[in-house]
């Protein structure tokens, strides 16, 4: 039988994909003042030992005020180091999968509760609330604070973060970076007619809109190593009329193709409270079709992706070189596993997990 297309092996720059299974970034707001707890420990580490091909930490804010949450994963001081640190060694110690992080900037939608609080933004003046920040005063709530424009100034603060987190994650031997242009987040929020309505040199045309999230990129690749990848997150439309699109995505990644982006993460939304989004299996393989169609760089699908069967026609009909799995692994910690079952592949376990092989499936593990 030949090798399931899902199964088949990939290189991204200094990634070396054992499959097309990559695991998404998902927050987990369990992060005490941006350090990594023991929850983190527990959390990754099964997911490092799941068969899949690379393992992504959640957003992690290059400053405490690019939080999502005051629970949130950073990555911008020595003890917000030492903790991630701390955590990616003891993995380790047990499993060799590469392992990337997503840096991130929450821009407006900053400054919230843990979403099994409500979610919603906790005010300046509160505890655990600060002032957001975003392209345009423009709140991503008529109910939020208006974040604050943010000036010449606080553009290099923040791009210059990003660049600073990039160098700790180098230091930590992270394998990859994902930078956070989605969901309604800051970089997507200078995408985005919708919340980018700037007159100066960062807003008007895509050109203009797309220059910060550029200069980002530029920033971040330039400070880590140049033998290991960068990809991109995108949200490939608003789901709202008048925002970003499928056309003005494609055009913004073939930006970053040209930069030299090893991968782009074709997501949606998020960005606005009136998006329209047309739940179901596969509702965005068509947005990382029509992105993979125009770029040169590998594309990963994700949404909804939830069986083996799925997964496998979107990599081998060519919709996209990799699938990431989120919530659907958050539920079943070993899907690649069982995803291999039913499509005959195989996958190699921990040693201490090789005895768990069932008899029905005596193929499944290599050791």
């Amino acid at each position: 039988m030949a090798q399931p297309a899902l199964f088949t092996p990939i290189r991204i720059r200094n990634l070396e994909l054992s499959n097309r299974i990559v695991i998404a970034p998902m927050c987990q707001y369990s992060a005490e003042d941006g350090c990594m707890t023991d929850w983190h420990l527990i959390h990754l580490g099964q997911l490092a030992l799941s068969g899949a091909a690379l393992l992504t930490i959640e957003a992690t804010g290059v400053t405490p005020e690019g939080r999502i949450t005051y629970a949130d994963v950073g990555l911008y001081d020595d003890a917000t180091e030492k903790a991630m640190g701390r955590t990616i060694d003891s993995i380790r110690k047990w499993s060799d999968m590469p392992i990337s992080v997503q840096l991130a900037h929450a821009g407006r939608k900053a400054s919230t509760d843990k979403p099994w609080f409500g979610g919603s933004q906790i005010a300046p003046d509160h505890p655990n609330g600060w002032q957001t920040q975003s392209a345009s005063a423009i709140p991503f709530n008529p109910k939020y604070v208006a974040p604050v424009a943010l000036d010449r100034q606080g553009l290099n603060e923040v791009r210059d973060a990003f660049a600073a987190s990039a160098v700790r994650a180098a230091r930590i031997g992270l394998d990859a970076i994902q930078i956070h242009a989605a969901h309604g987040y800051l970089l997507h929020q200078f995408l985005s007619p919708l919340s980018n309505q700037r007159t100066d040199e960062y807003g008007g045309s895509l050109e203009n809109r797309a220059r910060f999230p550029l200069e980002v990129f530029d920033a971040v690749r330039q400070a880590f190593p140049s033998d290991k990848a960068v990809t991109v997150r995108v949200s490939a439309t608003d789901w709202v009329d008048g925002g970003l699109d499928i056309d003005q995505t494609i055009a913004f990644a073939q930006m970053l193709d040209e930069k030299g982006c090893d991968a782009i993460h074709v997501s949606s939304g998020g960005l606005h409270i009136e998006q329209k989004i047309p739940l179901g299996p596969n509702y965005q393989v068509p947005l990382a079709r029509a992105v993979k169609a125009a770029v040169k760089m590998p594309v990963v699908a994700v949404g909804l992706i939830t069986e083996p069967t799925q997964a496998e026609a979107i990599v081998s009909t060519g919709d996209a070189d990799i699938v990431a799995i989120a919530r659907a692994v958050l539920y079943d910690p070993r899907w690649p596993w069982h995803a291999a079952a039913e499509l005959g592949a195989q996958v190699k376990p921990a040693p201490q997990y090789l005895r768990c092989q069932p008899s029905q499936l005596r193929n499944l593990f290599t050791s």
